[in-house]
């Protein structure tokens, strides 16, 4: 963050500082003050022309923080827009992304708010100084999701093992889940067949459990938190569809005389382990859709030699600043964008270019960090490091991208925001819908204990 806020907890007035561009002189000071100085709830305003920052005092019972940049911007200058990249934890479908989103437009001072269920980020744009980034986390998190500020990213290699640790993971509880069902679908099939095999009631529920609040538990932690947040998501609607069948069929164990013996424990198992496998689906595709940026961040070298007091000594690639000389061997990748001052070569550039054929370089040619030399000695003075080079610039036009999204996929995350807290609740009312393998019946709260259609009904 570039301004700060301070606040004493339940203390007024509140003092904020924020930054300003476009200010030339004093008249321009005093404008600003005086706009500031008649806005209501504003209590005092210095400007200081050096710094181009305004700080504020103000009764945060009257006035919003964003009311205070909109009062500046009305004088004709403007109050700089910061990104923050928020990392959310336990979205599992387009109704998580939209409660996510309204927790964080709800946030005073939030412009806007986006939300990427593939990439488990948000990114929100503020007027600069004017929120912090505990005030997102403490939004998120009162929504019954997990948040945490993405200051760093991890290395290439680290991100690659962890995706693998948890895809590996996700399929040894697919596997799991489908042994212990196996048994429960082989007994639906037999009697979709019209073979009358049937396991017993207790191995039923044997192979059922450890399915349902073991393997299935991860449904029910997400579900709890959706109803406290008053909302609902995927993970409310199985774990009420799959308690409901799971429960009917303990109930059913116990008065059998209420039932024909037929119990529903394939049906919770069988929903649970399938919602597993397009989970594991989904971590997948996740994957593949970070390919492009890990290609990308595995081009740039992590170290380079550079000319200083006459030698050539070793740094990290981050501690490069713009006019060092860098020394590239033959056959060495560039560590940033630069000219040639010294030394002619061949360099590959199909990173940037696609060109299958190395370029000739030459004294006050320029070049890309990330690119291959070819078999001569380079001198470059650099010109852009860190996130100055193109290839950082690439990435994160690359991560833009990804985060952002199409017109109709806005529309789709309406439509499921809606969809999905209305099917669950119909879906989770006492008189749900239960399947069976051959037959289809509405247990309805209306109809007493022995009644509804019995064997041979339609």
């Amino acid at each position: 963050m570039n301004a700060a806020v301070s606040q004493t907890q339940g203390q007024e007035p509140v003092t904020i500082t924020l930054p300003i561009e476009g200010m030339t002189c004093a008249s321009c000071v005093g404008r600003v003050e005086r706009a500031l100085n008649k806005t209501d709830g504003v209590l005092q305003s210095s400007v200081n022309l050096a710094t181009e920052r305004v700080e504020v005092r103000y009764d945060g019972m009257r006035i919003a923080p964003l009311a205070v940049a909109e009062a500046i911007k009305r004088t004709g200058f403007t109050v700089p827009s910061e990104t923050l990249t928020l990392s959310i934890g336990g979205m599992t479908c387009a109704t998580c992304v939209g409660r996510v989103e309204r927790a964080l437009l709800k946030t005073s001072g939030v412009i806007e708010a986006s939300v990427n269920l593939t990439t488990e980020q948000a990114r929100v744009t503020a007027p600069a100084g004017v929120i912090d980034m505990t005030a997102l986390v403490g939004a998120v998190t009162r929504a019954g999701f997990d948040a945490a500020p993405l200051v760093e990213r991890k290395s290439p290699e680290d991100e690659e093992a962890e995706a693998q640790r948890r895809l590996t993971r996700e399929r040894n509880w697919v596997i799991l889940a489908g042994l212990l069902t196996l048994p429960l679908i082989a007994q639906m099939a037999a009697g979709l067949l019209g073979f009358d095999f049937r396991l017993a009631a207790w191995m039923q529920m044997a192979l059922a459990t450890p399915v349902q609040f073991g393997l299935g538990a991860r449904f029910y932690g997400p579900a709890w938190r959706a109803l406290r947040a008053g909302s609902g998501n995927m993970d409310l609607l199985v774990a009420l569809g799959t308690s409901a069948a799971y429960g009917l069929s303990v109930a059913l164990m116990i008065w059998p005389q209420y039932g024909d013996g037929h119990l529903y424990f394939e049906a919770s198992a069988v929903i649970i382990t399938l919602v597993m496998l397009g989970r594991w689906l989904e971590h997948r595709a996740k994957r593949s859709t970070a390919a492009a940026i890990r290609a990308l961040s595995e081009l740039r070298p992590t170290s380079a030699h550079v000319l200083r007091d006459g030698e050539e000594v070793e740094i990290p690639v981050e501690d490069l600043a713009t006019g060092d000389i860098v020394v590239i061997r033959p056959g060495g990748r560039i560590p940033a964008d630069g000219e040639i001052i010294q030394g002619d070569s061949e360099v590959d550039e199909a990173l940037i270019t696609g060109e299958s054929m190395p370029v000739a370089k030459q004294v006050g040619d320029t070049v890309i960090g990330g690119a291959v030399n070819g078999a001569g000695l380079l001198h470059v003075r650099a010109t852009g490091v860190g996130a100055e080079s193109m290839l950082a610039r690439i990435i994160r036009l690359v991560e833009s991208a990804q985060a952002s999204k199409a017109p109709v996929q806005r529309l789709v995350d309406k439509v499921a925001a809606v969809f999905v807290p209305v099917g669950g609740e119909k879906r989770g009312h006492a008189g749900g819908v239960v399947r069976r393998a051959h037959r289809v019946y509405v247990a309805s709260d209306d109809v007493e204990p022995g009644e509804g259609p019995q064997n041979g009904d339609p």
